[in-house]
């Protein structure tokens, strides 16, 4: 513990420093002193707070394959969550850097009171405090259960450097208690455009809440009204102040510019030439190898709002244009829809084969998207052409780019706002946005209790009417044969929405662990059904369920039978422990 706490204050806070080198002020002072003499200080100081919020990292998406919805398109590219092949680390990065993230909240926490701002002033910053302070806390929470709680910067002798973990009741406490002052006291517009403000932490304390609830509920914890209480009561307020989600799914992913797009609340910008990203330029060749699987295909509904096992609109899933026929748009901005056309690759040319069904949806995209966004037929980076999708990893129409395992490639994230730049994009990211906090609402008031019609149009049904699937109808949900008989049909429907509407953004893993469901994980992770001979090469290498020549596709092994209780909270570092006897190790994990 205190290799992690005991962190230098970070050099770069602020050009009005630089001046002072040759002042004898020990460093550590020298930055408080200056730092935190006015408002523009503080503000200069917390600009490195915002670097807890990962934009378009790689993290989130890559946990995705920790649940049920995602296959890593590698060989041997199992989970290990899911083989069961977790180690305890010496070290983790996501401990050590959120322990080193509140210290720096502490330090403007501690020096507030010693300063001449406002009392208004002091509560706004004090406001900005807790949010991070709350935020990184319930990462840590979320991860490890009982962690070290610290409210304050300790000094060198600290005994708190050695203190052992602090329950989870008080930690979580502390996190609702800091996000209800800042929700009270925190300026309406923060400290400008797009900087946490009130919307903010309402936003992630619908997030925490809904967590937090859950996760005591469905793992007995006892408690869990007043977080899911402390959830809908803050969604219930951002859907007055953002009444309306933007007309296009994609405008939430694939802006180049995310000020002022409906229902985004907080983003992390990118800028040509600045700060850039690279997710989108992985989705656009073969270096992100994510793929869909099977179930999360069938999680979207039809356009009559049933899913693929009640809908008559749904004929099969034996060839691609028929499984995607009459489906929530949304499928379409994840996964390309499929198509056929000649080119001689590497090419940015190509010709229509002139059969119909090898196009027909070209028109379905260039109805909802744009030539920036998301064309058939799509592109990898530097803008050749994929003669076809799916586009199978055994390289059988002789392109090595934009493969995929399972035949349903994932490119949620995928634009073409700088194409010929590989690793350089600039599609903003959402921190936080309105389709979230939707979902999370409809899930709490349920499991308060409370959910409703009036509520499923509020919520269920305008993220649907965005896909163009028809409204939830709370009185007539169909028997749907896939739904978990443990899982009410209601809420089964609620957590179906959430699924799509967030799918790929790094939440489902962390759904699972709170649910209590990482048994999903314990069944095949399927992909298409293809036929050899017709659909690939009779010789091909893709694997199919059972070794039939004919069938879903089965790249990897059955997972164990059971999941173990104790792999739903992460191990605690051993160097950690090391370095303070009073650590004790989460149950379960081997303590040497």
């Amino acid at each position: 513990m205190k290799s992690t706490i005991k962190i230098f204050l970070s050099a770069a806070l602020s050009a009005s420093l630089l001046g002072c080198a040759k002042d004898l002020t020990p460093k550590d002072q020298l930055q408080i002193s200056t730092t935190f003499s006015d408002y523009n200080g503080f503000k200069i100081y917390a600009w490195k707070f915002y670097n807890v919020f990962p934009g378009y990292a790689f993290d989130g998406v890559n946990s995705e394959i920790n649940g049920d919805l995602f296959l890593n398109a590698n060989p041997n590219g199992q989970s290990a969550w899911i083989s069961q092949t977790v180690v305890v680390p010496s070290s983790d990065a996501f401990y050590t850097n959120s322990y080193a993230r509140i210290r720096d909240v502490n330090i403007m926490l501690d020096n507030i009171g010693k300063t001449t701002l406002s009392d208004a002033d002091k509560a706004h910053w004090r406001s900005v405090g807790y949010f991070f302070r709350a935020f990184n806390y319930a990462g840590l929470v979320n991860r490890y259960g009982d962690v070290q709680y610290l409210d304050h910067a300790p000094g060198d002798a600290d005994t708190a450097l050695y203190m052992a973990r602090t329950p989870r009741d008080i930690v979580t406490q502390h996190i609702l208690d800091d996000l209800n002052y800042a929700q009270q006291n925190i300026k309406v517009a923060g400290d400008g455009d797009n900087t946490v403000n009130k919307a903010v932490v309402q936003a992630f304390l619908s997030r925490f809440g809904l967590q937090e609830g859950t996760w005591r509920k469905y793992h007995n914890l006892g408690n869990a009204e007043p977080y899911l209480r402390a959830s809908a009561l803050a969604a219930e307020k951002l859907m007055v102040t953002f009444p309306a989600l933007s007309a296009n799914y994609d405008d939430d992913f694939n802006s180049e510019n995310l000020g002022g797009v409906p229902g985004i609340i907080l983003y992390k910008q990118y800028v040509t030439n600045q700060i850039t990203h690279s997710l989108s330029s992985y989705g656009r060749n073969s270096s992100g190898r994510w793929d869909l699987t099977k179930k999360a295909i069938d999680m979207y509904l039809l356009k009559d709002g049933q899913s693929r096992f009640t809908s008559p609109l749904f004929t099969n899933d034996k060839t691609p244009n028929d499984e995607f026929k009459n489906r929530d748009l949304r499928l379409y901005f994840s996964v390309p829809p499929p198509y056929k056309v000649n080119t001689n690759p590497p090419s940015n040319v190509f010709t229509y084969t002139g059969v119909p069904e090898d196009t027909m949806y070209f028109g379905v995209m260039n109805r909802i998207s744009n030539a920036q966004r998301k064309t058939l037929p799509t592109l990898n980076w530097n803008g050749f052409v994929v003669r076809q999708e799916p586009h199978y990893a055994d390289y059988s129409n002789g392109q090595p780019y934009c493969v995929t395992y399972t035949g349903y490639r994932f490119y949620k994230f995928v634009d073409h706002l700088v194409l010929n730049l590989q690793n350089s994009d600039i599609n903003d990211c959402p921190v936080f946005r309105m389709g979230e906090v939707l979902a999370n609402y409809a899930e709490a008031k349920f499991e308060l209790g409370e959910f409703t019609q009036a509520i499923a149009n509020a919520t269920i049904n305008k993220l649907r009417a965005r896909g163009e699937v028809a409204a939830l109808d709370v009185a007539a949900i169909a028997n749907d044969p896939s739904r978990d008989p443990d899982v009410d049909p209601v809420l089964w429907e609620i957590r179906r929405e959430r699924a799509v509407e967030l799918m790929g953004e790094g939440f489902h893993f962390d759904d699972l662990r709170r649910w209590n469901k990482m048994s999903y994980v314990t069944q095949w992770k399927l992909g298409r059904w293809i036929k050899k001979g017709t659909d690939v090469p009779a010789n091909s290498i893709i694997p199919v369920l059972n070794g039939a020549t004919e069938g879903y596709i089965s790249y990897e092994p059955l997972p164990p039978a059971t999941f173990p209780d104790y792999y739903y909270l992460y191990p605690i570092p051993s160097g950690e422990i090391a370095l303070n006897p009073k650590l004790t190790q989460n149950p379960g994990w081997p303590t040497k």
